[in-house]
């Protein structure tokens, strides 16, 4: 599965920021937008103030030619050569629609405005780009003006502006608008960053409460969560709960099928060693010792099968392998074995139940007393999450090739000793259930060594 699958932060993140550069972009966009019309619209406007300006100091002399007074119009940019202020009046033909410039200011010098020929009536004005006898970018307004006195002929007014002062104040405020869109997009973010961690808070209070039931520190979900996630905590306890519930009636009900078939078992057995002349009393014995076998096996696997299924389920090794280890002491004190243990701490737990760990420790453990000479070597570790324990003695030891072999149910290398040969092969099956393994191997100066590796929690 994907990081983006995995992550509701990472979703809700990538889509907070698509969505808020998106909409930051388009502010950006649409408030430039209005401003530059907005600008254009005073800027037109003054130029329009302008023009009138000019119209209204436009006479006309005797035979009809249009002339304005020296010093009719205030502003000094009029007399200044390419001061960017312009002011032009063209007679134009009606029939021809030919231009001629008649006037113009001494600013343009000795250049000239030159626009396109463009229906325009008497009340209209015209904005036009153009570009000024300075190579500079112009804006143009113009209108048109009739003389009665000189008819066939109209007069075309036009004042224009270099736009320079325009453009720059339109970059000034797209550049200031970014930057304002930029810290108001930074600050969003920041919020959206808190908004998600104040939001997710209790996913990650959720996620430590199952992490301490994984590691076994508790066998429910602990807490104060959301409303929102509340009801999910309910009902994952609820479950827990009837797990628990139906494991262990599960175990009740195994435990009074063993007890029910091992009471007549023990009859049976009894009146077949009472009557020994009874010809199928060798083949009787044998059914029921495979029985008994069959029995114990099956309840120790169906024990662990459940058991490791349970959340929040955590064993301390050092009280269990110390109560293992007396006894042993006292179940094989006619041997006088002396044991060699490195104390385990308090911190090495198996993540799971206590009668399965008790049960994989003590066939591993009788085995070694059985086996040991004078000493057995007990060890444990952890390792990359994984509780290891070493058993160890100084025995005879098991050559390489027939280790696989006393892992079989039911195999005996060794048939003067007692037992059904299930003892490895039980410890062996209990920690495939948790996922674990055991290994056999030769004890470094003689003997056999079985190391058992299973699940590890910190939490007692």
């Amino acid at each position: 599965m994907s990081a983006w699958a995995r992550s509701l932060r990472l979703r809700v993140g990538v889509i907070t920021l698509i969505t808020l550069s998106l909409a930051l972009v388009a502010a950006h966009w649409w408030l430039s937008e209005q401003f530059s019309k907005h600008l254009t619209h005073q800027f037109d406007q003054a130029l329009s103030w302008q023009l009138d300006q000019v119209t209204a100091r436009l006479v006309f002399d005797e035979a009809g030619q249009p002339a304005v007074p020296a010093g009719a119009l205030s502003d000094p940019r009029w007399d200044k050569p390419y001061s960017g202020l312009y002011w032009q009046i063209d007679r134009m033909d009606t029939a021809s629609q030919v231009r001629q410039v008649v006037l113009r200011s001494r600013s343009l010098w000795d250049g000239a405005l030159s626009l396109d020929i463009d229906a325009l009536t008497d009340d209209d004005m015209h904005a036009h780009a153009d570009i000024g006898p300075n190579g500079e970018t112009l804006r143009v307004i113009e209108r048109t003006l009739r003389n009665p006195d000189v008819p066939g002929y109209s007069w075309r007014i036009m004042v224009a502006s270099d736009t320079r002062s325009l453009v720059e104040a339109m970059d000034d405020f797209r550049g200031v608008l970014a930057a304002s869109l930029l810290g108001l997009g930074l600050l969003l973010a920041a919020a959206a960053w808190a908004q998600w961690s104040v939001g997710l808070a209790p996913l990650r209070r959720l996620q430590k409460a199952v992490d301490e039931l994984r590691q076994g520190a508790s066998r429910q979900l602990k807490g104060e969560f959301a409303s929102e996630v509340q009801p999910l905590v309910d009902d994952f306890n609820q479950v827990i709960r009837q797990h628990d519930a139906l494991l262990e009636r599960a175990r009740a009900q195994a435990g009074n099928l063993a007890h029910a078939l091992k009471t007549p078992l023990a009859i049976i057995g009894n009146a077949v060693k009472t009557d020994a002349a009874f010809p199928q009393a060798g083949l009787i014995r044998e059914q029921l010792d495979v029985a008994q076998r069959q029995i114990g096996w099956h309840l120790a696997r169906a024990r662990a099968a459940g058991s490791m299924q349970t959340p929040g389920v955590s064993t301390p090794l050092a009280p269990l392998l110390g109560g293992l280890l007396n006894a042993m002491h006292k179940l094989h004190a006619e041997r006088s074995i002396e044991v060699h243990m490195d104390d385990p701490g308090p911190q090495l737990c198996f993540a799971g139940e206590e009668q399965d760990l008790r049960e994989m420790l003590g066939n591993l453990l009788d085995n070694a007393f059985l086996s040991a000479r004078r000493a057995v070597w007990v060890s444990a570790d952890v390792q990359a999450g994984r509780l290891r324990i070493t058993i160890a003695d100084d025995g005879k030891g098991i050559a390489p090739d027939q280790q696989p072999l006393v892992l079989e149910r039911g195999m005996r290398l060794d048939e003067s000793r007692p037992g059904h040969g299930l003892g490895l092969a039980i410890v062996r099956e209990l920690a495939a259930l948790y996922e674990g393994e055991l290994r056999l191997g030769q004890r470094e100066g003689g003997g056999l060594s079985a190391t058992l590796t299973l699940p590890a929690t910190s939490h007692p």
